[in-house]
């Protein structure tokens, strides 16, 4: 009896001890480290091939901020310039021999300068061209490989001492006339729907001008004749395919001499088309004070006496020095602040865009390739994005870069290791500080939810396996900036 009761008793033991240890390892389990989030998971056992796929794959909003003029690739220009039943007619040339037809002592920095190559101009400027100057100049349809191939980089950054110089002070002044033909310049528009749908970007705002265009003779359009040309082209099947929704901007270069005259004009344009043309924007180099903000303060006043709220977004922090153009251009009336990189040094100016209202236009790869950060450490996105100043990524002029909206996402994950949450408000911020109408807002707004959702249910069901569509190549700055490269010319 003794034996069975030492037995009882040991059981009673082991019971209770199973019980214990049961009942604290359910409480370890309760206050273990939960599982990574699926998208964690990814990026730390993805290389950067995976990790580049996957965002050229995942739905993106809109390109906020984006140069017509500066958004074609290189192929695209040269196909479209020798294309005369596309390009509406034209016929051009590019310069490949310097003769010094002006002697020595020529205005270099003036509108013709003599030493410049690969500046390409129309027919019936050709025609006007002494024959000195003509012998200088070849038809882009007959260039021999070497040349081609210059021509191609002489409107990219394709060195690496190349910057902001090469950048400001040849790249336009080289694609001459070709930004004069309000024909090709809706044929590179319809490409960047084409190309940016492929990457599930689904709106453009277009910066781009309908005053001072040419036709192939050499007359000039009206402005209302070459707006018309882009409402044409838009409406046409093929970019109605894209499923991309396809906005402009008007653009005023800041430091000219008459640009408040200018200001005065466009403002009363874009009120007139307000069907295509969704706000305005001014541009130009910063560090030229010519075109401080507060120079335009009392003409805007004066144009909002009489006309209805028209949405500016204005390039503002894009330049070397600590000021407070930031918040001047807030007090013009800004609703989008375009690079905004200097923002950083203006703490209060910081706080006044927390309140949700304002965005910043995020261009990382322009920032790094014109030299206004030496590395992406230096970059304050991560610390806007982090402190709730709204944020969208944007392509600036993604052509001379040779770059796409791809490209900004990976910098954004690779250099600043973006949460899933993180990752998908800068679509969302995209739309809704778009200048768009309020019914096309929300109808993209609903279809960017909707697709992000989506895209997040098959990825986590298949993986790789869901991705619709893949890069199909590696632009030049992301094959030098990240090796990844797959040398093909868009």
């Amino acid at each position: 009896m003794h034996y069975a009761q030492h037995i009882k008793s040991a059981c009673r033991s082991l019971l209770f001890l199973a019980t214990a240890l049961l009942a604290g390892g359910t409480a370890m389990n309760a206050m273990a480290k939960p599982p990574a989030h699926w998208f964690e998971q990814f990026k730390q056992q993805s290389d950067k091939s995976a990790l580049y796929a996957f965002l050229y794959a995942l739905p993106k909003g809109g390109d906020l901020h984006h140069h017509l003029s500066g958004s074609g690739y290189s192929q695209w220009w040269y196909d479209l310039a020798t294309n005369e039943n596309v390009n509406g007619g034209y016929r051009y040339y590019t310069k490949v021999n310097i003769k010094q037809c002006f002697g020595y002592g020529n205005n270099e920095f003036g509108q013709n300068p003599q030493l410049l190559l690969f500046k390409t101009i129309q027919h019936s400027r050709y025609n006007s061209l002494s024959h000195c100057e003509q012998s200088e100049y070849r038809p882009l349809t007959d260039l021999n490989s070497e040349q081609k191939n210059a021509w191609f980089n002489s409107i990219r950054l394709d060195k690496p001492f190349e910057g902001r110089a090469e950048f400001f002070e040849r790249h336009w002044a080289r694609l001459g006339d070709l930004t004069r033909n309000p024909t090709l310049m809706a044929e590179i528009l319809v490409k960047n729907m084409q190309a940016f749908a492929r990457e599930g970007v689904r709106y453009i705002e277009a910066q781009t001008n309908a005053k001072g265009v040419l036709k192939s003779d050499g007359s000039p359009y009206s402005p209302d004749e070459a707006l018309d040309i882009f409402r044409q082209r838009l409406a046409k099947k093929d970019a109605q395919a894209t499923g991309v929704t396809a906005r402009l901007q008007y653009v005023l270069l800041r430091f000219l001499p008459h640009a408040e005259q200018e200001l005065e004009w466009m403002y009363r344009f874009v009120d007139n088309n307000r069907d295509i043309y969704v706000g305005i924007n001014m541009v130009g180099r910063e560090d030229n004070d010519k075109g401080y903000p507060l120079r335009f303060l009392s003409t805007l006043r004066k144009l909002r006496q009489r006309i209805a709220h028209i949405p500016l977004a204005i390039h503002a922090g894009e330049v070397d020095e600590p000021n407070f153009h930031v918040r001047d251009t807030l007090l013009l009336g800004a609703n989008r602040i375009g690079h905004g990189v200097n923002l950083i040094d203006d703490p209060d100016t910081m706080l006044l865009m927390r309140n949700e209202r304002y965005l910043v236009e995020i261009n990382l790869v322009s920032n790094l390739l014109l030299e206004y950060v030496d590395q992406y450490a230096e970059h304050p996105f991560p610390e806007y994005l982090r402190t709730g100043i709204p944020v969208a990524l944007s392509t600036d002029d993604r052509g001379m870069w040779d770059s796409n909206m791809t490209d900004e996402y990976f910098v954004a994950v690779n250099e600043f290791n973006l949460s899933w949450p993180e990752l998908i408000s800068l679509g969302e911020n995209s739309l809704k500080h778009a200048f768009v109408d309020e019914q096309t807002k929300n109808a993209l707004l609903a279809d960017y939810r909707a697709r992000i959702k989506a895209f997040e249910n098959a990825f986590i069901d298949k993986g790789q396996k869901s991705f619709t569509h893949s890069p199909s190549r590696y632009g030049l700055f992301i094959c030098r900036q990240y090796s990844l490269c797959q040398a093909t010319d868009k």
